[in-house]
């Protein structure tokens, strides 16, 4: 290595220059060509990935995504992470990690108006903690490392989102051993603005260089590199400050700027600092930059041009105006009295011209800084790939109510209300769908249309099988997608991995992007944006492959919004078949430690025919409530839809369209494609069900209510199998969390 780039970059970029590099510009560069900020090793796999579609108007490439919905207005959306920051003090990384991706739809002139979170931690129980990969640290330390993780990282996501005031609207989290001592924290920003004045970044030479926002700082310094490796230590001057009240007066000066149409090009300031972002901004509008960094407005004294430039600091933006936007633009920092310093012009050349006190210090090509030499890696497939598919079944349960209710105890599953609660997720007034036992949030737009979002990730399923662990990610998201009564519009996924040297876990990677390309190509829902995070592991080991894929659905009119509370009297549907697929489940690994089995499979023709089934009955009014089953099975997802709806339910598990040989698997299997249905009028949606090709669909039961005693029944071969008090299943669903949060 020669500081952070490798040998065979030291020379590539010396004979790029045709000279040395001096250390500033190594530390320039080595900042852009970081894998966090370069996306070497990734760049030309995600190039394949489908991104066109109708309503795209950006796709990736930019900072967020841009998706057309009609009557001149978009939505935007990106995702980040703040993996390695948040592992090591989990409040500043995790709110950071907010601050970045709401600046990133900042950058692209539109309002942030959501925020949402996937996040992975070890686990918080003692009976989770069983199955971690160590064994040298007392199972009641870890416990209450992942605990201390967990309830930071929730905190400082929480109090960014309603310092600033924009809603965090919904989630997901898993736990699992592979995440010990580390955590996973992904954020995904949702926008909203009109199409005439997104910002899509063009310049003309003498333009000028504004800087806006926070000071600059020591905080950071060398972050995109410290989140380019595996954590090794804790690293905390690598973590940058959170000031939300800050970002807050930079949000609405910026939309102000827009508005007024006084701003050619913005860029935030995120992974590598000045470094990364002026490379990219003169990339962006082809025009070299000339800029004094002696000019930027310091928090500490005596910075040097190198640290100026690689410094993360936070609550920053990057501005290009003209002569004629300047005073507005000036103008309006004051009001929201936004420090700014101007740092130099936009110049007719190929080069990044950096000075300091206006001595040149830096200069080289934009392109060559802003294109990293794209790395070469090996892909192998794991000589032992499938060793775990081959596992003795679990012994059946004498008490599959208990096991049931343990389910429903799983932190995996368990109602987040302990989550959500410090969220305000209402603030804005746009949030129509809240968190909580919600497939996805719904989310008002000024053209009486609706937004749907979710995020879904199953990192047990893809650490069996990376390619149908990622589809079945997809699957999910959309699914929850159309359970809202949303039609899907588009995709971000985020990529986590671990070294990406690594041949096998490459050969991970490798495989989730096939997974992503099948199934948006089939489907015909672009993938608009996303970020591929590698590294991800610590002296224990890797993390298991941890895909997280972000749904947007489109929702066009008010009444076909679906929510999945059991009514009483609701006949109960399930379309989809459930199979013997109990690899990576929550029932195998959570509640007997079993890893292995047969991962669930997609099968994209009927994947598709199902979701266009259920769209189809939700335009018509024939759906009352919809679900769909995911982690837990068929077993959760009543209980989830029983709780929200205050009603129990009958239902009978020999009606289950499939081919499972055991009542625990059909009451817990986690296949892909299915939904549950609760309606009104069950003699109609048969007829239209019964009226679509191969449609895989059975009325399995009935919503009791309040005149009988409450109850969730499942009934097996002619016999009651499970009867549990419907208080009680809501007592393990909604309080467990909360409860072991306390311990």
């Amino acid at each position: 290595m020669t500081g952070t780039l490798t040998v065979d970059e030291f020379r590539y970029l010396k004979e790029k220059l045709s000279r040395e590099p001096n250390s500033i510009e190594l530390d320039i560069v080595g900042a852009e060509w970081s894998e966090h900020c370069s996306y070497k090793s990734s760049k030309k796999y995600v190039r394949m990935l489908p991104s066109k579609g109708k309503r795209v108007v950006i796709g990736p490439g930019y900072d967020a995504g841009v998706l057309d919905v009609g009557d001149g207005y978009v939505v935007t959306v990106h995702i980040e992470s703040h993996n390695h920051p948040s592992a090591v003090e989990p409040f500043g990384g995790a709110a950071t990690g907010v601050g970045g991706v709401i600046r990133d739809i900042m950058s692209m002139g539109t309002r942030p108006i959501a925020v949402l979170d996937a996040l992975r931690f070890a686990p918080i129980t003692q009976d989770g903690a069983k199955r971690t990969r160590t064994t040298g640290v007392g199972g009641k330390g870890r416990v209450l490392k992942s605990k201390w993780l967990f309830k930071n990282v929730v905190k400082g996501i929480a109090d960014y989102g309603n310092c600033i005031g924009i809603p965090t609207v919904g989630g997901e989290v898993e736990f699992d051993p592979s995440f010990e001592d580390y955590c996973l924290v992904d954020v995904a920003s949702i926008g909203f603005g009109r199409r005439d004045l997104l910002v899509k970044n063009a310049a003309e030479p003498d333009d000028i260089v504004v800087l806006a926002g926070g000071s600059t700082g020591r905080d950071g310094i060398h972050g995109a590199s410290f989140a380019s490796k595996a954590l090794e230590g804790e690293n905390r001057s690598a973590v940058q400050i959170p000031d939300p009240f800050l970002e807050k007066l930079l949000l609405e000066a910026t939309i102000e700027a827009v508005d007024q149409k006084c701003v050619k090009a913005i860029k935030d300031l995120g992974g590598g600092g000045l470094a990364c972002c002026l490379s990219e901004v003169s990339d962006s509008i082809g025009n070299g930059l000339d800029v004094d960094v002696a000019k930027v407005h310091a928090r500490e004294s005596g910075m040097s041009p190198a640290e100026l430039m690689i410094s993360e600091s936070q609550e920053r933006m990057l501005f290009i105006t003209d002569d004629t936007g300047l005073e507005k633009l000036k103008a309006i920092l004051e009001k929201y009295r936004i420090p700014y310093s101007i740092l130099g012009s936009v110049r007719q050349n190929p080069d990044l011209v950096v000075r300091f006190n206006h001595d040149v210090v830096a200069r080289m090509p934009f392109q060559l800084v802003a294109h990293a030499p794209l790395a070469e890696r090996q892909a192998k497939r794991p000589h032992d790939f499938g060793r775990y598919v081959a596992v003795r079944p679990p012994a059946l349960p004498k008490d599959l109510g208990k096991v049931l209710l343990a389910m429903l105890a799983n932190p995996t599953i368990a109602g987040k209300g302990w989550i959500y609660s410090q969220y305000d997720h209402e603030v804005g007034v746009r949030t129509v769908v809240k968190p909580g036992p919600s497939d996805a949030s719904v989310l008002r737009l000024d053209n009486g249309k609706f937004i749907a979002a979710k995020l879904d990730g199953n990192s047990k399923h893809c650490f069996l099988d990376p390619y149908a662990g990622t589809m079945g990610c997809l699957s999910e998201s959309c699914r929850n997608i159309v359970c809202s009564g949303a039609e899907p519009i588009g995709i971000v996924d985020h990529l986590q991995f671990g070294n990406p040297e690594d041949p096998e876990i490459f050969w991970s990677f490798t495989q989730a992007v096939n997974a992503i390309i099948d199934y948006c190509k089939y489907m015909g829902i672009p993938v608009v944006g996303g970020k591929v995070s590698f590294y991800n592991e610590t002296a224990k080991g890797p993390i298991k492959p941890s895909p997280v894929i972000g749904a947007l659905g489109l929702i066009e009119q008010e009444s076909w919004i679906t929510k999945p509370a059991l009514k009483d009297g609701d006949s109960i549907f399930v379309i989809g078949k459930t199979g013997d697929e109990m690899g990576g489940s929550e029932y195998y690994e959570w509640y007997h430690h079993i890893t292995g089995g047969t991962v669930p499979s997609v099968d994209l023709h009927a994947d598709k025919q199902n979701a266009d089934a259920v769209m189809k009955l939700v335009r018509a009014g024939l759906v009352g409530c919809a679900h769909d089953c995911s982690k837990g099975g068929i077993a959760v997802a009543l209980s989830e839809m029983a709780v929200h709806g205050k009603v129990g339910f009958d239902v009978n598990l020999d009606q289950l369209p499939g081919s499972c040989s055991r009542p625990d698997n059909l009451m817990f299997s986690e296949s892909n494609s299915r939904y549950i249905i609760g309606t009104a009028r069950p003699a109609e949606l048969h007829s239209v069900l019964s009226g679509m090709d191969r449609i895989s669909f059975a009325e399995i039961g009935t919503a009791t209510g309040q005149r009988q005693k409450q109850s969730a029944k499942f009934s097996y071969k002619g016999r009651t199998l499970v009867s549990v008090g419907i208080a009680d299943i809501e007592s393990n669903l909604n309080d467990s969390l909360a409860k072991i949060m306390k311990q």
